[in-house]
Order: structure tokens, then sequence, then C-alpha cells
């Protein structure tokens, strides 16, 4: 069973390092962001910084095995989230076609990415990975 958990840190560490770079252009590129943002929303650049950060602070805690369980579900939480409040309204309110497809396939890949977050916190035993030969 050891190489299966080789593949999996694997995919974890990946995917921290992605959080991490999301969260880096969150922070320098805010402005860019708000294009996606649905019209009735109070826009606000703060929003940014806080899912900037957020992806960040999840990153670093995969990386270091702290935190595994309470920062896997918030990652899902608030990917969830994003589909229902962000994706899905430019999903079917996109009058371009484009935008519409944009919206789709960030609709996508936040489920995606979220149910990734909900296995790894479902498998966080003690906030760190279980990696004992008997598994």
């Amino acid at each position: 069973m050891k190489q299966y958990h080789i593949v999996s840190r694997f995919a974890i560490y990946a995917l921290a390092v992605v959080l991490i770079l999301l969260g880096i252009y969150h922070i320098l590129n805010p402005r860019n962001l708000f294009v996606y943002l649905p019209p009735n929303w109070l826009g606000n650049i703060m929003w940014a910084y806080i899912v900037g950060g957020a992806f960040v602070l999840v990153g670093l805690s995969f990386l270091t095995n702290q935190y595994v369980k309470f920062t896997g579900y918030i990652l899902a939480v608030m990917l969830l989230f994003f589909v229902v409040a962000i994706h899905l309204p430019n999903f079917l309110d996109a009058g371009d076609e484009e935008m519409r497809q944009v919206a789709y396939v960030s609709l996508l890949k936040d489920t995606a990415i979220a149910c990734f977050a909900l296995h790894i916190a479902a498998g966080a035993h003690h906030q760190h990975f279980h990696l004992e030969e008997s598994d």
C-alpha cells in the first residue's frame, strides 16, 4: 500500500502548490477577478484578498500536514459556495457564449476541487495524513 500513499501525497502536494499560486494571483491581481462576480454582488477589493489568503493558507496547511481536516472542509465549503453563488449565476445569465463556457468550466473545476478537498479532509486523521503500513 506504500505506492498508494506516495501517489496520493503527490496529488495533495500538487493541489497545495496550485492553491498557493492561485492565492498569490488573487492577491496580486484582485481587479482582474471582478469581471466574474455577478452584477448584483457588492464588489469590494477585500474579497479578492480574503479568498487569496484563504487559498494560500489551505495550500500551506496541505504542504505541512497541519490542520488538514479543518482546512480541507473549509476549502470545500468555500468552493461550493463559489459554484452556487458565482459560477452558476454566471452560467445561467451569460449573454456571451464565451463567458458561458468560462462559467461552465469554472463550475466544473471548482466542484471537482471541492470534492478532492472533501476526500483529503475525510482521510486526515488527527490533523495529519494517516501513513501506517497497515492501511
